[in-house]
């Protein structure tokens, strides 16, 4: 059997990775994931309920037609928290376990020195993931292929980085630096598919379908792409081809990487807040109103594609088909899902494209400026309400999640100055001629309430 560690439970891991190796199963192979819940927040009584397996609803169109495919997935066979420790150790000491898989989003990859080998409640999933590969080690075992699929740059450079300098900072044995650096293989990837969630208000129906209650049902679009670095003997554990999911096994993953997440997610990440304020809620909304389709559009055309690869033609197909998968009515993609951890997602997925921009021509990309002015808009909106912070828009009222901090920086009267600084981005963004002066021209429009699309 190959055995699976699967960090989060969340819809995506559900419909992408578990589908892919549930589909392996069928085909004739023996896999086994088990999810593990690396933080306090959530619960998994509803896999208790349904005894770990669940469905996945692939629609959208193909060839012009309307699909819908429901697979039951029962290749998960056990989830519990990182904090059921002995369910912990017996995992990380499994000499069938071979994979490690994570989505612990584009904030869950970091290196914190307060965090403290005895008392990992609160820390980072690096952390978590040294201590499980320490207990691997000392049990004399070989090392296994680490797959994040969290959306930044390098995501597994970045995550064995991470672990060495949890290695150092707990003053671990030097034998298990050694270890770490030349039995286990991270392997950067790139992961492609659109992931609704569970589809609310179609309870009923599904129900009727499925004859029973699944609380754990999440839709996503047929189309699917993962690209795994190709390291060690990976492709004894991974079979290329189509298996539910398209999987590519490729020396590197820099072109797919960056042609996605600058097209597909850039584009996401920069409509949510101008589409919200406009009176969309779902991305199908926005491929529906004639004023931020052409935004969208044009920004692709104008201020991220010539910046992608120099094979811009490539570029361009692929942009015409995100632009496809934007417009699938079936795919219910709420604009707020898409909001969480917005800065961090700015940061990855819109800045390269913004400084590539203004280095060619000198000056600051007018859509993507935007699409900031509306992002900063929405946090200067924010009240909050016991945890949770919200704004309104009109009649509407979302909840915004993400980093505490800047959260409270917004609560607290930052300044666009302040928000703009290096400490945030990494470049100072108020360097950038006309950008803050542009911003706060917008919030004024805003303050009127005049919106500048």
């Amino acid at each position: 059997m190959i055995k699976i560690a699967q960090f989060g439970e969340g819809n995506f891991l559900r419909a992408f990775a578990d589908y892919y190796f549930d589909v392996l199963n069928e085909e004739g192979g023996n896999y086994s994931v088990s999810i593990i819940r690396p933080c306090d927040q959530g619960s998994l009584d509803k896999f208790v309920k349904q005894k770990n397996s669940y469905h996945v609803v692939l629609r959208g169109m193909e060839q012009g037609k309307p699909i819908e495919r429901i697979r039951k997935i029962s290749v998960v066979k056990e989830a519990f928290s990182y904090f059921d420790k002995a369910d912990y150790e017996r995992l990380a000491t499994d000499s069938e376990l071979k994979l490690i898989i994570s989505n612990t989003t584009e904030a869950g990859i970091y290196f914190s020195d307060k965090d403290d080998m005895n008392h990992l409640h609160n820390s980072s999933y690096p952390a978590k993931l040294t201590a499980f590969l320490y207990s691997r080690f000392l049990s004399g075992l070989g090392g296994v292929y680490i797959l994040p699929v969290e959306l930044i740059d390098n995501n597994a450079d970045r995550l064995k980085e991470c672990v060495n300098e949890y290695i150092r900072l707990w003053q671990l044995p030097e034998a298990f630096l050694n270890w770490n650096q030349k039995e286990n293989f991270y392997c950067n990837t790139l992961v492609d598919r659109i992931v609704s969630g569970y589809p609310k208000k179609e309870e009923e129906r599904f129900a009727k379908l499925l004859n029973e209650r699944d609380e754990l049902l999440t839709v996503g679009e047929p189309f699917g792409l993962w690209v795994i670095e190709n390291k060690g003997n990976i492709s004894k554990f991974i079979r290329e081809g189509k298996h539910g999911t398209e999987v590519i096994l490729a020396d590197t993953i820099e072109f797919y990487k960056k042609r996605k997440v600058r097209v597909l997610n850039g584009s996401h990440t920069n409509m949510v807040f101008i589409s919200l304020w406009t009176g969309a809620k779902t991305v199908f909304d926005v491929m529906n109103s004639r004023k931020l389709r052409a935004f969208v559009k044009e920004t692709l055309q104008q201020e991220i594609i010539p910046f992608v690869s120099n094979d811009s033609e490539q570029t361009k197909s692929f942009a015409k088909e995100v632009l496809e998968r934007f417009e699938n009515p079936y795919i219910n993609h709420q604009l707020i899902s898409i909001s969480l951890n917005s800065i961090s997602k700015w940061k990855a997925r819109v800045l390269p494209s913004f400084i590539d921009y203004y280095e060619k021509f000198g000056k600051i990309p007018p859509n993507l400026t935007l699409g900031l002015s509306y992002f900063i808009h929405t946090y200067r909106s924010l009240y909050k309400k016991g945890d949770a912070y919200y704004f309104h828009v009109e009649s509407e009222t979302y909840e915004l999640k993400d980093d505490k901090n800047y959260l409270d920086f917004f609560l607290e009267g930052g300044t666009v100055t302040r928000f703009l600084s290096d400490k945030i981005w990494g470049v100072d963004l108020n360097g950038f001629s006309g950008l803050t002066e542009a911003i706060k021209e917008n919030l004024s429009l805003f303050q009127r309430d005049i919106k500048p699309l």
